[in-house]
């Protein structure tokens, strides 16, 4: 891998900056993990600057994951502070993430970039159908499944989780909370989903990108590191304010408004990478 001239290594701390401010900003207002503005972001910052090559979409997703883990356990020790977090659910849900987690790290290691985009907007489409179309508050069931159920939605969670880059506020929180969870329980306990979905997919990434080609400069594996320190930095330091803001705007336009966002987000992905 060449060295990247001094004017692009800034213009990618930008974006980099960039990203990571916008992610700690919508994971406080929304629930759903930076993830969903930091893959898009990173990809397209690698791709407008003409780093990496084949890799860059595997990359931004590995980068995002590990950036996970810190802001995962962040919110959850906040989270434990007021009692909101399922202890038992957290405990007997978070093995079966994991093993998703790494079985998603595993089919992306094998998965071409235009393959990956497809599954990644197919799974932010769904995203966005839920926080634009779905009422806050409206449950299929009066809990969560045991069981075989619990052993394959877990592995579910954390298999598309770790394919999209983002933590287990997105499939975790709608689970819990389509299970009639109070929406504050669902979001506090999910965000244990994130520490042990980014922890093992991280590792999942490195480990299966390890010799892949196309990586932009100092990745290790799928991980990009400068750009995983950069934005768990600012997205960690960030984060609090977006749960401040929150409470100062109308969640429903937001909602539809950041569900539209996702929308065009997917859309753009895989044009850009097909």
């Amino acid at each position: 891998m060449t060295a990247l001239p001094l004017n692009e290594i800034l213009m990618l701390l930008a974006a980099l900056v960039a990203a990571g401010l916008a992610g700690g900003l919508i994971a406080g207002l929304f629930g759903v993990g930076g993830g969903t503005v930091i893959v898009p972001a990173v990809f397209y910052a690698f791709e407008v600057l003409g780093v990496g090559g084949e890799s860059n979409l595997h990359v931004a997703i590995g980068t995002s994951l590990l950036t996970i883990v810190a802001t995962s356990w962040r919110s959850l020790r906040a989270h434990r502070t007021h009692g909101a977090v399922d202890e038992v659910v957290l405990k007997t849900w978070t093995p079966w993430v994991a093993v998703g987690a790494l079985l998603g790290a595993a089919v992306a290691g094998v998965t071409s970039m235009e393959g990956l985009a497809i599954v990644y907007a197919v799974c932010l489409a769904a995203v966005a159908a839920q926080m634009g179309l779905m009422p806050e508050g409206y449950a299929l069931r009066r809990d969560l499944p045991t069981g075989w159920g619990r052993r394959g939605l877990g592995t579910v969670i954390g298999g598309l989780s770790a394919m999209m880059g983002i933590g287990g506020g997105s499939f975790g929180g709608m689970l819990m909370s389509l299970c009639g969870r109070p929406i504050h329980q669902a979001v506090a306990t999910a965000s244990g989903f994130g520490v042990a979905i980014g922890t093992a997919a991280t590792m999942g990434f490195i480990v299966f990108g390890w010799d892949a080609a196309g990586r932009p400069p100092l990745s290790l594996g799928y991980v990009n590191v400068p750009g995983a320190v950069v934005m768990a930095v600012l997205t960690t330091a960030v984060a609090p304010w977006g749960a401040k803001l929150a409470h100062s705007l109308d969640r429903r336009v937001l909602r539809r408004a950041f569900a539209l966002y996702l929308l065009a987000t997917a859309v753009l992905v895989v044009v850009k990478a097909l």
